[in-house]
């Protein structure tokens, strides 16, 4: 699939959401550049140059920088997939279901998955198929960019801290700027680093292994990442994947057990849901920075290379 997606003349509501705000996608491409395998290191940061410090963590905000603009707002339903669900009662991510028309986040990774190692582009159109991959890694990974009902929760109006916000917002953004501040002195970095250690040597340590294995509770292991983007770049491949679909479905499922479980007028910036929901914002930070730096290790060095 070396095609690139082509603008749309329609742009859903969703449009105007972006995915774990500024904080979160560093944070992710962050944690990604502690993973990576060498020829995947040296692409990254000689793609990205100076302009983003060669490094996956500034360039990782590009793709919702540029989505207002006029000629990227076909790429605004790229961020998500409208999981038609039952949710908080049923969760569930279907591709053909939920992506009929071959535009959304699934679709979006394969392409740019395709593109970032077709040496027939220039270094311009590499790059920016980098940037893509970089953020929509990120977004997979925010419950709510894999969830329909309430646009993705953009129309469930609530409290963060005082002040009223939306459910999507919340997630994205809201519990995030809480965190940071008095637990990683405002860093994305700092963030970064401790998520690192906590996935080579701490509480992470275990689980790190089974994010990258494609497998989740209701979706049986079917392929290896190596396998998946062996399969997707073999000539008559259908530009199908199933790992992207599984870390779809592993956010999907938070939508049932968590995001939508709230009493109504509580402020879930300073209540249980702060606390219950914040440890599991970092563990899906960590989950696809580790993602990340797996995909793009197996396309430049042939296996995921990691603890």
């Amino acid at each position: 699939m070396k095609v690139e997606l082509v603008a749309l003349g329609v742009v859903s509501i969703a449009s105007g959401v972006y995915g774990w705000g500024a904080s979160g996608h560093q944070t992710v491409g962050y944690v990604a550049m502690q993973f990576l395998s060498p020829k995947a290191l040296e692409f990254v940061q000689t793609s990205l140059g100076s302009t983003y410090s060669h490094s996956l963590g500034p360039a990782a905000t590009w793709a919702d920088e540029v989505r207002s603009q006029a000629a990227y707002t076909w790429s605004s339903v790229l961020h998500y997939v409208d999981a038609e669900d039952d949710a908080p009662d049923s969760c569930s991510v279907d591709e053909s279901r939920d992506c009929a028309d071959g535009r959304c986040i699934l679709t979006a990774i394969a392409n740019y998955t395709s593109r970032v190692v077709d040496t027939s582009l220039s270094d311009t159109e590499r790059q920016e198929a980098l940037k893509f991959l970089d953020h929509f890694v990120g977004d997979i990974g925010q419950p709510l960019h894999v969830e329909a009902r309430a646009v993705g929760g953009n129309t469930i109006s609530v409290q963060c801290n005082g002040a009223t916000t939306n459910l999507h917002a919340l997630w994205d953004s809201g519990m995030i700027n809480r965190l940071l501040p008095g637990t990683y002195n405002s860093s994305a970095t700092n963030w970064a680093n401790t998520l690192v250690n906590r996935i080579k040597s701490g509480s992470y340590s275990s689980l790190a292994e089974s994010w990258i294995s494609c497998s989740s509770t209701t979706e049986p292991a079917r392929r290896s990442v190596e396998g998946d983007i062996l399969a997707l770049l073999h000539p008559r491949a259908d530009g199908t994947l199933v790992c992207p679909l599984v870390w779809a479905r592993d956010s999907n499922s938070l939508d049932c057990s968590t995001v939508f479980d709230y009493t109504i007028g509580e402020d879930l910036c300073t209540s249980s849901y702060y606390t219950r929901n914040i440890p599991l914002i970092e563990t899906q930070i960590a989950k696809q920075g580790f993602r990340l730096a797996a995909w793009l290790n197996v396309l430049f060095d042939g296996a995921t290379n990691l603890p």
